[in-house]
């Protein structure tokens, strides 16, 4: 039977996919639309198995703040290619993805895949569907769920996402106290601390690093003839260096060198007559550490020359 305009119209309006899948979909069917949407469904899962083995390290990270049960939800997605990243399909499937996560907090990816998307299909099937739409392998590849009074910050479309935890506070709704926090969430998408304090070092790392540092010492040649316990008080002595660095109370307040951030915070809490500490914090940034697929341009050249001879 004839397919007509409007009925590709409607499946693409459901479906979100391009006119001609869509008009091929309704040709197999012979007009049914719910058979053209189960067609296009398996041809999705098919696509989605094939490019699934791609390499995604782009995409977005997203945060989403539920203000009646004061928790906020963060989540990485990667996609294949930055211009895809900026689809508005794949932004509003990032968004529902956040929802679900506030909805019903699932422990982890796996527990999330399993959960239902919408009426007709888990969000396991939804990524493949969209992989098939968009046509570029997804990977829904971390979230954190977090409770409390929380600022969060999104740097570069989605190239950074932040979130701080502050602890209770008589001057938690001030204006100043949530610029304060704000300035927080700045200061860690600039500086990308490891940790919030000393403290939270964890003393491999702390026994690690001292390592390093007295290894480089003793290559000194000046320090060649110096004493083990020496050497190693030298070495607790330079230790404050990488606390500075990677300990976000104690680095150097982004916007105003000549407080730590600790110091900055004791500022505003002296000003405002009430505590402005941080609880906690974390800090997802797009693609770190994953593996990204590499150009080569060369080779591509050359294989266009070799297919025009």
């Amino acid at each position: 039977m004839p397919i007509t305009a409007k009925q590709v119209a409607d499946l693409r309006a459901k479906t979100g996919l391009g006119m001609m899948e869509c008009k091929k979909a309704l040709t197999e069917a012979d007009g049914n639309e719910e058979e053209a949407i189960k067609i296009l469904r398996e041809k999705g899962l098919a696509v989605a198995d094939k490019k699934s083995s791609r390499i995604a390290a782009e995409g977005v990270v997203d945060i989403m703040f539920d203000e009646a049960t004061k928790t906020a939800a963060m989540i990485e997605v990667n996609i294949e290619t930055d211009f895809a990243a900026s689809n508005a399909v794949f932004g509003a499937f990032v968004k529902d993805l956040l929802k679900i996560i506030l909805d019903k907090k699932p422990a982890d990816v796996a527990a999330l895949l399993a959960l239902p998307f919408d009426a007709e299909q888990n969000v396991e099937t939804a990524l493949k569907n969209k992989v098939f739409e968009i046509g570029e392998n997804i990977n829904i590849r971390r979230f954190v769920i977090i409770e409390g009074n929380i600022v969060s910050y999104i740097h570069g479309k989605g190239s950074i996402g932040v979130m701080v935890k502050m602890a209770d506070s008589a001057a938690a709704d001030k204006p100043e106290f949530k610029e304060a926090a704000k300035n927080v969430a700045l200061q860690i998408a600039a500086m990308k601390p490891a940790y919030l304090g000393k403290d939270d070092v964890p003393a491999s790392v702390i026994e690690a690093e001292k390592e390093i540092i007295m290894a480089q010492i003793k290559n000194d040649e000046k320090n060649a003839n110096k004493p083990e316990n020496i050497i190693e008080k030298m070495a607790i002595g330079k230790m404050g260096k990488y606390y500075s660095t990677n300990c976000l109370l104690l680095q150097e307040y982004v916007k105003e060198e000549k407080f730590t951030v600790e110091q900055y915070l004791a500022s505003v809490a002296k000003e405002l007559g009430a505590d402005v500490k941080v609880d906690a914090f974390l800090i997802y940034e797009k693609g770190e550490g994953l593996e990204k697929k590499e150009e080569n341009f060369a080779e591509e050249i050359a294989k266009q020359l070799a297919g025009n001879n």
